[in-house]
């Protein structure tokens, strides 16, 4: 039986693999693993093509968000308002520093926050404003902006499906005062374990973020402020500047990829639609589905791996018992929880593979007579 994978890395592993097996051989000549040259680099790069003027390499994508929030003296006290329907790691890096997440319920159609709910959470103690550009799609920046500007919050952006997107010809990840990233091997542009960054154009932030990540020291052994150890290394520096270089090619694929799964589906399927005026890279391609677990199983029998993302929303979850949401709170965000299904799509997924996932997606909805 064919046998198709949620995602795999092996092709696009292929094309850099003789580049990256060179820099890591490199990079261990060198006995220099930690704040090295190659780090730095990818720094450089990574801020040119984010459209920043600095970047600050960090230990995960997690950390990115929590250092993003003490660089700006965000604390126990304090309101951060953040979409309902994210990865719980935006709403943990509030939690971790003291502060309440407020959530927002977000767009039926984009699934990203819903910019028209978001001055009806804002209070005195509200601080900022966490936007996510989910799978691959851009927030309404423009929109999102103005109320911030309104309310004297400072805005951060989660942009860790998002790499290369765009909002009215801008890049995500340049939009916010500090914009935070994650390169998880499974991201558009991940390393080989766990690795993160935080974009910026204020220098005095940029000072301040890279003495955060390494102990709260600007020189060794003097530590000015409280700080923690979460550096990215050099070898996951020098395999992201190997990768940096294909991203945009990537892209593309992806959303070569995701034009065949528009054509292919039923028209009648939703799918997430994007933001006016914004180029999506699809980290993720999701559809709507009735009797969806029922789906996921034919899907599997057939032999296509899919996933859901995410089946308990954070307000939901044993870890966020504290805050006191219920059910019910964000009603969007509990609806997709239910009915959203993530299709495959990876670097090299083969048009045929598409037509099959897609005739397949087809065959049981029509089996069922769930369209029709």
């Amino acid at each position: 039986m064919k046998k198709i994978p949620f995602v795999s890395l092996e092709n696009q592993n292929a094309i850099i693999k003789k580049e990256v097996e060179a820099d890591i051989l490199h990079t261990v000549a060198s006995n220099h693993f930690i704040l090295g040259d190659k780090l730095e680099q990818f720094e450089k790069e990574y801020a040119a093509f984010s459209n920043t003027s600095y970047c600050v390499g960090v230990g995960n994508g997690l950390d990115a968000l929590k250092l993003s929030l003490i660089a700006l003296g965000i604390k126990e006290g304090d309101e951060v308002i953040a979409p309902a329907h994210t990865f719980i790691a935006t709403i943990l890096a509030i939690m971790e520093v003291g502060a309440k997440p407020i959530l927002v319920d977000v767009n039926p159609n984009t699934y990203t926050i819903d910019y028209l709910q978001i001055e009806n959470y804002i209070t005195a103690k509200t601080k900022a404003i966490i936007v996510v550009h989910l799978y691959g799609n851009p927030c309404d920046m423009e929109r999102i902006e103005s109320i911030a500007l309104k309310n004297n919050l400072h805005v951060i952006e989660d942009n860790a499906q998002a790499h290369g997107a765009s909002y009215k010809g801008r890049k995500t990840g340049s939009f916010g005062i500090l914009n935070a990233t994650s390169f998880y091997p499974a991201k558009n542009l991940g390393c080989f374990g766990d690795g993160g960054a935080i974009t910026i154009n204020s220098k005095t932030l940029y000072e301040d973020l890279k003495k955060l990540r390494n102990y709260g020291s600007a020189k060794k052994y003097f530590s000015d402020v409280s700080g923690c150890n979460s550096r990215l290394d050099e070898i996951q520096a020098g395999i992201l500047n190997i990768k940096l270089k294909f991203l945009k090619d990537w892209n593309n694929e992806r959303r070569t990829i995701a034009s065949h799964y528009h054509q292919l589906l039923d028209d009648r399927i939703k799918k997430q639609s994007i933001t006016d005026n914004s180029i999506s890279v699809y980290h993720l391609f999701t559809i709507e589905c009735q009797q969806r677990d029922q789906l996921q199983d034919f899907l599997s029998s057939k032999g296509i791996d899919t996933q859901i993302h995410y089946p308990i929303p954070p307000h939901l979850q044993k870890a966020c018992t504290i805050l006191g949401y219920k059910e019910g709170d964000f009603p969007v965000t509990e609806k997709l929880s239910k009915i959203l299904l993530s299709l495959p799509l990876f670097i090299g997924l083969a048009y045929k593979d598409i037509v099959y996932i897609a005739n397949q997606v087809n065959t049981f909805y029509k089996k069922n007579d769930l369209l029709f």
